[in-house]
């Protein structure tokens, strides 16, 4: 596993990130991917898009743009195809995995449970950098939003909810937050599953993960709402009909913008890091 012994970053991202300017985003993806002991080779998974080919192409052009020059697109289409011998082998020579937007439920009906996940989740605990936008932010977690309506009161029926890929234990994510209005489906998710940390990423914003330091760094144009469980005391979530308005109390709400961080073992905001505020200059 080249040698490395830490957990790779996540770069989890909200969607419609900046792809025309020096996006701050893509830029640290390129970043992380440049700086990496595996080689600064990047794998672009389209799974869940149906315009696959043509999100890889454009992909590749802004990455190359951006000083990676190799490129590679890893995405499988079949069970069959993900679970093929030779899947472990194209994971060791990438430092980065990319994967694009589109719907999530195809990644992990594709690709969960296979030789391709059992893989990922492997050379991630070994260095390997995760990145993901919309659909492929959303699969981050151990349990993932599916659907959800976002213009109605929390309830049972808010949120559909399903298995991710389980990069990022005890967390939901879900994307395109503010311009979508979905803090009443996190709400729900929430309700359901006390003590997790709900992560609404809004577009063209995203998170790093670093589980090794157990700390969330907030890069991009907009905010990050974290909705924090640990502390809820009451839910009537198993008295609730599927239909009747949700209550919870004692969730904690956190909005951070770029440069801000968020210390994962003490459930605490940390102000802004000039450094990687500075990005923006």
């Amino acid at each position: 596993m080249w040698g490395a012994t830490f957990i790779g970053p996540l770069v989890i991202i909200g969607g419609n990130e900046d792809k025309t300017g020096d996006g701050i985003i893509l830029q640290r993806v390129a970043e992380l991917t440049r700086q990496s002991p595996r080689g600064a080779v990047l794998g672009m998974v389209t799974t869940a898009s149906r315009q696959g080919r043509q999100a890889f192409q454009q992909y590749r052009q802004l990455f190359q743009r951006l000083g990676v020059d190799d490129v590679r697109d890893l995405t499988v289409q079949t069970r069959d195809e993900a679970s093929q011998d030779g899947i472990l082998q194209h994971f060791r020579e990438v430092s980065t995995l990319f994967f694009s937007g589109g719907d999530q439920l195809r990644i992990t009906s594709v690709l969960g449970g296979t030789r391709f996940h059992h893989a990922l989740l492997e050379e991630h605990r070994h260095g390997l950098v995760v990145a993901g936008t919309s659909a492929g932010a959303s699969m981050m977690s151990d349990t993932m939003i599916v659907t959800g309506d976002a213009e109605e009161a929390p309830t049972k029926n808010t949120v559909h909810m399903a298995p991710g890929m389980g990069l990022w234990q005890g967390a939901v994510i879900d994307q395109h937050f503010s311009q979508r209005g979905r803090i009443g489906r996190l709400l729900s998710a929430l309700a359901q599953n006390p003590g997790i940390l709900g992560v609404g990423l809004d577009e063209d914003t995203a998170i790093e993960v670093r589980l090794d330091e157990q700390l969330v760094t907030v890069w991009g144009a907009r905010t990050v709402t974290l909705l924090d469980g640990s502390g809820v005391h009451h839910t009537n979530a198993t008295e609730s009909s599927a239909d009747r308005p949700l209550a919870i109390f004692g969730v904690r709400l956190h909005v951070l913008p770029q440069g801000y961080r968020f210390d994962l073992t003490e459930r605490r905001p940390i102000e802004r890091d000039s450094a990687v505020d500075s990005r923006e200059d």
